[in-house]
């Protein structure tokens, strides 16, 4: 079955299902110039993403897999709502009201992107979706009280919206008892186009962030904010990704590249604000990151190893996609000098990014 807006800027189709039979469905929302999103209930993910070039031709600019069975037999969170907690926590625990609470271990002795069963794994429901000229999708989960060790019962929202050439991205969430929340989109990017595309090392960063977190060989902040000046993780003005991640830097050489956080300006900022701008110079794409979120986690794909088989029949290898996660600073329920990712019964956790192409 296929259902389309009177102006087919909406369809929803069937995308597979899962091994219990469930239907996942694909929901298409389409701006101008050819610029069009897919977003599966699986895990409320970005499937595709088609973008134009600087001569109008547009070409998918996200990693992602043909069918749900691919999604779940390589977890590699390609364009997944990442949650209850977008990167790590240390051991798997943390403190809250005197209360410990310990996640399953799903990275070495860490607890990564929510545990082993994370949003990313779930079957969303829709709650809402519209045509016309923004179309956007409301998915919707709730995750029980005590869900991978994390405590109250949680309800998600996420809206995707598409506006001419940009998505924006809002993620809501409310909780029956003091809980952590730390949610974001988990997009992999190649602006060349994946299809066709090699690696992003020529893509040209710019991250607007004076200072980053500094971790151990676990991925974990080994303290507070350390300055990019004189570093090679100064992106404050435009720089290739590649220039300058074969340095010997010790944590270039503990990450194997990029996978750091970068502590935004005005961590505190109550409306989205300018993070981070990607150019790729061979098909002139352009992509600007607005989020009220106080970090942004880069990562350079360094542990895509050749085994991820994506769509178009590609093997992904080492830095053939870039990931910019905004989101709350990593294991800071453990770290009460980081900006707190706390919500209690009454609050509104809300999470706004937008996502804004254009051409060179």
């Amino acid at each position: 079955m296929s259902t389309a807006s009177a102006l087919d800027t909406l369809q929803i189709d069937r995308f597979g299902t899962l091994p219990d039979g469930a239907p996942v469905e694909c929901i298409r929302l389409r701006g101008a110039d050819g610029f069009e999103v897919a977003i599966l209930t699986l895990g409320a993910t970005v499937q595709a993403l088609h973008v134009p070039d600087r001569d109008g031709t547009p070409g998918d600019v996200v990693l992602g897999h043909d069918t749900p069975e691919d999604y779940l037999r390589e977890r590699r969170f390609f364009g997944a709502t990442v949650g209850r907690y977008a990167n790590r926590i240390a051991g798997g625990r943390f403190a809250l009201d005197g209360r410990s609470c310990r996640i399953p271990a799903n990275d070495g002795p860490n607890a990564l992107h929510g545990g082993p069963d994370g949003f990313d794994r779930r079957l969303w429901t829709i709650e809402e979706a519209t045509g016309g000229a923004a179309p956007s999708v409301t998915l919707g989960l709730v995750s029980p009280d005590g869900d991978q060790g994390f405590p109250g019962e949680l309800r998600v929202r996420v809206t995707y919206r598409v506006s001419g050439t940009e998505l924006g991205i809002t993620f809501e969430a409310t909780t029956t008892a003091p809980t952590i929340v730390n949610l974001t989109h988990h997009g992999y990017f190649n602006l060349a186009g994946v299809e066709q595309a090699g690696d992003v090392l020529g893509h040209v960063l710019t991250l607007h962030a004076d200072a980053y977190l500094p971790v151990d060989a676990g991925a974990i902040p080994t303290g507070g904010p350390a300055a990019v000046a004189g570093t090679p993780f100064d992106f404050r003005s435009a720089t290739p990704i590649g220039e300058r991640i074969r340095e010997a830097h010790e944590e270039l050489q503990l990450g194997r590249g990029y996978d750091h956080n970068f502590c935004l300006r005005d961590p505190a900022a109550d409306a989205p604000r300018l993070a981070a701008r990607v150019e790729h110079p061979g098909s002139g794409r352009v992509m600007e990151l607005f989020t009220d979120q106080p970090g942004l986690q880069f990562y350079s794909g360094n542990f895509l190893d050749g085994t991820a088989a994506g769509k178009f029949g590609r093997l992904h290898r080492q830095s053939d996609a870039f990931c910019l996660e905004p989101q709350a600073w990593p294991d800071s329920p453990n770290r009460p000098d980081f900006p707190s990712a706390r919500l209690d019964p009454g609050e509104t956790y809300r999470h706004v990014s937008i996502y804004r192409f254009s051409t060179l």
